[in-house]
């Protein structure tokens, strides 16, 4: 007669279902809300623009489908008592490989450093279920507690806590990258708003991150008064996807920056300078570029430039012009003298000498960049002087 212990059984029971369902929450969670914008990345460039990643059931597809992996695994190895969780690995690695998408593996289709440390880390894992199988007969489970509190269960969520702190070591945990993907996704959707705010308050940023929130600023006629509200990095040749650019899209097609320069294509040939001068000749072009050329300018610190080409396009009145403008004008006139640009602005002045007065106060440009950051951060003067 086979008498089978329940007191065995309801405690491999509790050890599964807490490993399964610590595992569906985090993978679910890891997917939804923090991969989501990569992986949409990351399909459309590997699916050639042909498919479209939906979140919620990216999450759920994936998720399932490393269930069914862990299930094959727990199928073969019959991995129970304090070591079930290890039949999770597998799938932890594949969520984290999946995780690890980067510019890398979405433009050069390269998984670099994966061609050889994933079959590693799996030789490592057969032999760590082998020694567990070893030490199964030593496991006298049978007189320990059942349920939640068990020594048994906890041990188990030990190691699921290990493998999920290496799904986040080893996944693309780059902010730059992540605001990069959620922006183009955003504006991709014609979502201004959503592309505006994320990362708003980061000092982080590259090329691709200015040249997404300078396309956003412009659909809503904000570029002379929020640029510098972000943190801006590059020069205005990064300004478009263009040859010579460092600046690329990686998911929203670029047509639609064309469509609202007007709809003129540039040539393959074309630098953003010479595109810039195209449009101004152009009697179908919109409004956007002037901005463009504009802000260009003062990404450059070409501030005779800017003081050449503002008059051409806005009136001289400080009521009027955006308020970076104004700030690079002030300031034009505070290095070159008064009488180099017809302007006046008494308040923009004042708040340029007591910026001003920092640099008075010590000759350390560090200390001096210190002093001013909480007043002045948000201003071209800002810009100009620490972060250019």
């Amino acid at each position: 007669m086979n008498y089978r212990d329940p007191h065995k059984k309801n405690s491999a029971l509790t050890t599964v279902v807490v490993c399964a369902l610590v595992f569906f929450v985090f993978s679910f969670s890891w997917l939804y809300f923090f991969q989501a914008d990569v992986l949409a990345v990351a399909q459309h460039q590997l699916s050639g623009g042909k498919t479209h990643y939906d979140r919620t059931a990216g999450a759920l597809i994936i998720t399932l489908v490393l269930i069914i992996v862990q299930q094959v695994v727990f199928a073969i190895t019959r991995l129970t008592r304090r070591t079930h969780a290890l039949t999770y690995f597998p799938s932890m690695l594949m969520l984290g490989i999946l995780s690890s998408v980067g510019p890398d593996i979405v433009v050069n289709k390269s998984f670099g450093a994966w061609v050889w440390a994933a079959p590693l880390l799996l030789v490592l894992w057969i032999a760590a279920v082998w020694l567990s199988k070893q030490m199964l007969p030593f496991d006298d489970g049978n007189k320990e507690p059942t349920g939640l509190f068990s020594r048994r269960v906890w041990l188990n969520l030990l190691q699921m806590l290990a493998m999920m702190l290496f799904v986040g070591f080893v996944s693309n945990t780059s902010a730059v990258y992540h605001y990069r993907t959620h922006a183009e996704k955003a504006l991709a959707d014609d979502d201004i708003d959503e592309a505006l705010r994320v990362g708003h308050e980061s000092l982080e940023t590259d090329v691709n991150l200015t040249m997404l929130r300078l396309f956003a600023l412009s659909q809503i006629d904000a570029v002379g008064d929020s640029l510098f509200t972000y943190a801006v990095t590059g020069k205005s040749s990064d300004l478009l996807p263009l040859k010579n650019s460092r600046s690329s899209l990686l998911l929203m097609p670029e047509s639609k920056l064309w469509k609202h320069f007007g709809g003129r294509w540039p040539l393959f040939t074309m630098t953003v300078d010479r595109y810039m001068d195209s449009l101004a000749v152009d009697t179908t072009a919109t409004r956007a570029y002037v901005d463009y050329k504009l802000a260009g300018q003062l990404i450059d610190g070409q501030l005779d430039s800017f003081a050449l080409t503002l008059p051409k396009y806005y009136p001289m009145h400080a009521d009027s012009l955006p308020r970076h403008y104004r700030e690079a004008l002030v300031l034009y006139q505070d290095m070159k003298g008064d009488s180099v640009v017809d302007y006046q602005d008494s308040a923009m002045v004042l708040r340029l000498k007591e910026l001003r007065g920092y640099e008075r106060q010590s000759s350390n440009k560090k200390t001096v960049q210190m002093m001013a950051e909480d007043r002045y951060r948000y201003t071209y003067w800002y810009y100009y002087l620490f972060n250019r």
